[in-house]
């Protein structure tokens, strides 16, 4: 492909992807294909000889289309957002022309300069304390990420390597594997299964904590597991709590967290993966009080703000927690002199962002943030919030007007846990009817041992009248199921 056919080709993509994000908004929510469909749609190995545009341009339908999870359907409502927005694709595009890995000052001036912009903007808009902006004065800042897991398992890393070098300090004769068999952590019952992950990537055992009826957890019993474990010689690291948790769109209390963490100077981790783009409005920012008592924060800008994925942007109080648990130190590694070295930043408060994450040849990720902060402005993503939790609230009232259902959790952003009222096998009876229509999609959930269904406004073409009709095809097949179904 010659500059001419990538000038020709490119224009051809563009209006491809107009014409696909619209007919998907009248595409059905899930494929209807059987597993290994794909086999029979591409050889099983790569051509020898370059295909020609327009043949691959053809089979993106059947091999592609055909066979995706339709998130641009007004008609989904399973999973959290994960959308983007025609800025941040065209920021993406133009990252693309720049392959320079973002993993110092030297390697990429404006990545980095951008980045830590980019932070902090979106650090403002969510109202995060001044500790977590960059400053030539404190040592806090952002970086961004691929994603809450990578954030969640790099805190914890983090943390991990804090604490040996503490417990050294006292203990210079110990061994690392020895410290880390004593290190123990903390979340909910209702945290992301990327918690978890952390906890056995790390080698860290990870305590889950009970919750409350609404999803939070139970702060009493966190200080309870966490003085047990002191009084048998653990060393606590790390809480992560959780705002907006994934199963039921619960919120655990930082006040009362932080309080805990503070005493036992615990690294306190909030992870607000889809929730944190809420606090950009001023009426739900109350819900991320007491994140001036944590040590880290992270939410997901590739859900509810709509830049594309990946976009999780991570922030810390203290930088040096993150770059002196993952140094390397190059010239050291390939022999050269370390006097011959040039500075990988030109000043303390600019950060080398290989030392901040797991990843060394980072992407220029920060473009399509300037991108669709720009082209779209704050009013338009609060726009964006407002209107998918007013959308929620409707489909709320719709349930409370049928007495054969209920709400299992109160709803605070655009997230509805609903369930038929009596028996699990009724509400899981219902679903199964609703997944075989296909009209609608949901997925359920559960929160201690209440089975329900969640309905979340997923798609940006969701309007209220999409609500009305996925009202409406859930009170048809619950009339549907057997009568001794609903009245036992």
């Amino acid at each position: 492909m010659d500059v001419e056919d990538f000038r020709k080709h490119g224009h051809e993509l563009i209006d491809f992807i107009i014409d696909c994000l619209f007919s998907q908004e009248k595409e059905l929510p899930n494929p209807k294909v059987e597993t290994g469909y794909m086999s029979k749609l591409i050889p099983d190995k790569a051509p020898e000889d370059p295909d020609e545009w327009k043949d691959l341009l053809k089979d993106i339908q059947p091999v592609i289309l055909d066979g995706i999870t339709n998130l641009h359907s007004p008609n989904y409502h399973g999973f959290y957002p994960l959308r983007s927005s025609f800025p941040s694709i065209l920021g993406e595009l133009l990252r693309h022309c720049f392959e320079t890995p973002t993993a110092n000052w030297m390697a990429n001036p404006a990545g980095i300069e951008l980045e830590m912009n980019m932070t902090n903007w979106l650090g403002k808009m969510l109202q995060l304390p001044e500790e977590f902006l960059f400053d030539k004065k404190r040592s806090g800042g952002g970086v961004i990420l691929t994603s809450a897991s990578e954030s969640v398992c790099t805190c914890l890393l983090a943390a991990r390597t804090h604490t040996i070098r503490e417990v050294k300090k006292t203990n210079p004769n110990l061994k690392d594997g020895e410290i880390i068999t004593k290190l123990v952590s903390y979340t909910s019952a209702e945290a992301h299964p990327s918690v978890i992950k952390a906890g056995l990537i790390s080698c860290i055992e990870m305590r889950i904590i009970e919750t409350d009826s609404n999803g939070g957890v139970n702060t009493s019993a966190l200080e309870k597991a966490i003085l047990s474990d002191i009084e048998n010689g653990l060393i606590p690291i790390f809480v992560c709590a959780n705002l907006g948790s994934t199963g039921c769109c619960g919120f655990d209390n930082l006040n009362e967290i932080g309080a805990v963490c503070n005493q036992h100077k615990i690294w306190m981790h909030i992870d607000a993966a889809y929730a944190g783009s809420a606090f950009i409005c001023p009426e739900y920012r109350y819900l991320l009080d007491g994140v001036e008592l944590a040590t880290s924060f992270n939410f997901n800008a590739h859900k509810w703000l709509e830049i594309a994925p990946p976009c999780s942007v991570l922030w810390v109080k203290n930088s040096k927690l993150l770059s002196e648990a993952f140094p390397v130190d190059l010239c050291a590694e390939n022999n050269f002199d370390n006097k011959d070295k040039a500075p990988e930043s030109p000043a303390e408060h600019i950060p080398v962002y290989r030392h901040w994450s797991l990843q060394f040849t980072r992407d220029f990720k920060s473009i399509k943030v300037w991108f669709q902060l720009r082209l779209m402005g704050i009013k338009a993503l609060q726009e964006i919030v407002r209107t998918d939790i007013s959308m929620a609230k409707l489909f709320e009232s719709l349930v409370k007007e049928d007495n054969r259902f209920e709400i299992v959790v109160p709803v605070t952003l655009a997230v509805v846990c609903f369930r038929l009222k009596g028996t699990k096998k009724k509400t899981k009876d219902l679903l199964e009817l609703i997944r075989a229509d296909r009209r609608i999609f949901m997925i359920p959930s559960a929160l201690n041992g209440i089975f329900f269904i969640r309905f979340v406004i997923s798609s940006s073409k969701t309007t209220p009248k999409d609500v009305h009709f996925a009202w409406k095809v859930i009170q048809e097949k619950a009339d549907q199921l057997p009568q001794q179904l609903i009245e036992g």
